[in-house]
């Protein structure tokens, strides 16, 4: 199986921009979670406030153990209401940092699936599914961190500068040796966040590289057990693994050398404080009990060192926003808020509609859709054929607003659908594809799913519409069996697909490609019941066989991206090159034709049908049989 083509397009945006839209994702993130960022970053605040107490309270216990004195009981008192105070502070600082992580990445990752949903299938698949699982999953609980990890580090801070500013109190000369060496701790902090910065970033897309081959991989299991090519597609998908595996070991690095770095020079400071100290305590400048605080505030300052870890910690957060910052960056379809009108026929036009498929953008690919202008009177079935890549599904897709056209406009009875209102669109357009997707937990819930919840008659009445009532009946449970627990092939998928358009019937119907797997016996009966038994609406069928073709009122030929002709079956039938589109047909097509009775293909004709067929006839002359 070769690499997906859309993976060449991820992570190919901008450095600069995506850093800042990183930064901003970041900023709403801790807008979103600001309560509990700032209850966190009092907590730790208290607690880190406790920290920098706690030497002075030891330093003066221990002047009063050698000196003697009657406050030593209020002084011990003291200390065990801080050491008591600091262990609940950090119990509660973790609780917070906890829950603040789980509400940040649940945010987000409820911002990427709303975003990704309202952008439409055109425009995301730009992005595999493998890579947009691990940007919402793993970045998504990586950035999700940012703004618990931002409070602590805001914090965590207090306790290295309080120990400093304690120090400087108790005695200058430490405190001026200490930050003698802040510049190399300034610098060595600096060098850490560029070094790792594009290793974190590298190191997460390669992530997201991985799992979409892995994804792709599992999509066509079957497919690569039958090739016998498991090993291949084992070093394809694991083939990324080297690039991973080396900037993992950078990042590493990066840090290793930081926390080695700082790790010989905080030592080297707190000895030098000791050292000095201990020279003034000679000289009767501190006591005994001030050298051990000051002890203690310099280990609590060169505690600036452990903000490595938090650093590292916001880098990574950064990059994974940075990734997610692409997926929002995808527009959103744009709707509006304009009515269908009330009981409307569902007269669905296209007017030169042109549109390159795949998300693409325009002059990016030659168009699929090139000028097409066509109508679909309302309450009539119009079968759309044609070769392969004639852009069949492209206009399925366009018909109901799961593509929009790169120019030109789609109307829905006299209303374009770019300015209708979503949710009354969804109810009056339903679809069924070629593969379905089932969703619920049971076989109701699968055929129900949809804008509205339909009662459980006509659950079953639609199932027994599209062929998949006597199936289900055979399953453990009836409609109540577990989809888990059903082995359906692919034709009783197609017809649970078929099932579920069926029970949302609206003014248009499009079933794209949507009895590719049943045989010609059950595909008939589909057809007729949709003619007799499914609410009377627009039908747009894509279809490849010619008894589909011959069961509708009107047929659209497209060719190369444009509509040749228009008009009923058995008129186009007259043409060589109409008849050379069904050439692979399995069926005897003269023989299903004529086998459907008058009422099976003019049961849905009307005056506009009519009327059209007269328009179209004279669309079939012209083509003259090219």
């Amino acid at each position: 199986m070769a690499t997906h083509p859309r993976m060449k397009g991820v992570g190919g945006t901008d450095p600069a921009s995506s850093a800042v839209d990183a930064d901003r994702l970041l900023v709403r993130t801790v807008r979103h979670s600001a309560g509990r960022t700032v209850m966190l970053c009092l907590l730790g605040s208290a607690a880190s406030a406790v920290a920098v107490a706690l030497p002075t309270v030891l330093g003066r216990i221990l002047d009063l153990v050698l000196d003697g004195g009657d406050d030593l009981p209020g002084w011990l008192a003291a200390c065990a209401a801080l050491i008591a105070g600091e262990v609940v502070l950090d119990a509660l600082v973790a609780y917070a940092t906890g829950t603040t992580h789980a509400r940040s990445t649940a945010w987000l990752r409820r911002l990427g699936v709303r975003h990704l949903l309202a952008v439409g299938p055109s425009r995301a698949a730009r992005f595999v599914p493998g890579d947009l699982v691990t940007r919402l999953t793993g970045n998504a609980a990586e950035a999700g961190t940012a703004p618990a990890t931002a409070a602590t580090a805001l914090a965590s801070l207090i306790t290295p500068v309080g120990g400093l500013v304690a120090l400087a109190l108790i005695d200058i000369w430490p405190a001026a040796v200490f930050c003698a060496g802040l510049p190399l701790l300034v610098l060595l902090l600096r060098a850490f966040a560029r070094g790792s910065a594009d290793s974190v970033a590298r190191y997460q897309h390669i992530q997201g590289t991985i799992a979409a081959r892995l994804v792709e991989t599992l999509g066509g299991a079957r497919t690569v057990a039958a090739a016998g090519t498991v090993e291949r597609e084992r070093r394809r998908v694991l083939a990324p693994l080297p690039e991973l595996g080396a900037q993992g070991r950078r990042m590493w690095q990066v840090y290793g050398r930081a926390v080695v770095r700082g790790g010989i020079l905080m030592p080297l400071l707190t000895t030098a404080v000791l050292a000095v100290g201990g020279v003034r305590l000679a000289a009767g400048g501190m006591t005994a009990g001030e050298l051990l605080a000051a002890a203690r505030y310099a280990a609590l300052a060169s505690g600036i060192g452990a903000v490595t870890g938090q650093l590292a910690a916001l880098v990574r957060s950064r990059a994974a926003a940075g990734r997610i910052a692409e997926l929002l960056a995808v527009p959103p379809v744009r709707y509006g808020r304009r009515a269908l009108p009330a009981g409307g026929p569902g007269r669905l036009e296209l007017r030169q509609v042109t549109l390159a498929a795949g998300g693409a953008p325009p002059g990016g690919r030659s168009p699929v859709l090139r000028g097409v202008d066509l109508v679909v009177p309302g309450n009539t079935t119009m079968a759309v054929v044609g070769r392969s890549g004639a852009g069949k599904s492209v206009l399925a897709a366009v018909a109901g607003r799961l593509a929009d056209p790169d120019s030109g406009q789609v109307l829905l009875d006299g209303v374009p659908l770019a300015e209708a209102d979503p949710a009354q669109l969804r109810q009056e357009i339903g679809y069924a594809f070629e593969r379905p997707a089932l969703l619920g937990d049971t076989v109701a819930e699968a055929i129900g799913f949809g804008a509205y919840e339909p009662s459980a008659r006509r659950i079953e009445a639609a199932a027994r519409a599209a062929g998949a009532d006597r199936f289900v009946r055979l399953l453990p449970r009836g409609y109540a069996t577990e989809l888990a627990d059903a082995q359906l092939s692919g034709g009783e998928l197609q017809r649970l697909g078929l099932a579920r358009a069926f029970a949302h019937p609206g003014r248009l119907l499009v079933l794209d490609d949507a009895t590719s797997s049943l045989d010609s016996t059950t595909e008939r009966e589909v057809g007729r019941a949709l003619l007799r038994d499914v609410r009377a609406c627009t039908r747009l069928l894509i279809a490849h066989r010619v008894s589909s073709a011959a069961r509708a009122d009107l047929v659209a030929w497209l060719e190369d991206g444009r509509v040749r002709a228009v008009g009923p079956h058995d008129m186009l039938w007259e043409l060589p090159d109409y008849r050379a589109v069904f050439a692979g047909s399995s069926e005897g097509p003269d023989e299903l034709f004529d086998a459907l009775s008058d009422e099976d293909l003019g049961e849905s004709f009307g005056q506009d049908v009519g009327e059209t067929s007269g328009q179209s006839r004279a669309a079939v002359d012209e083509s003259g049989g090219r």
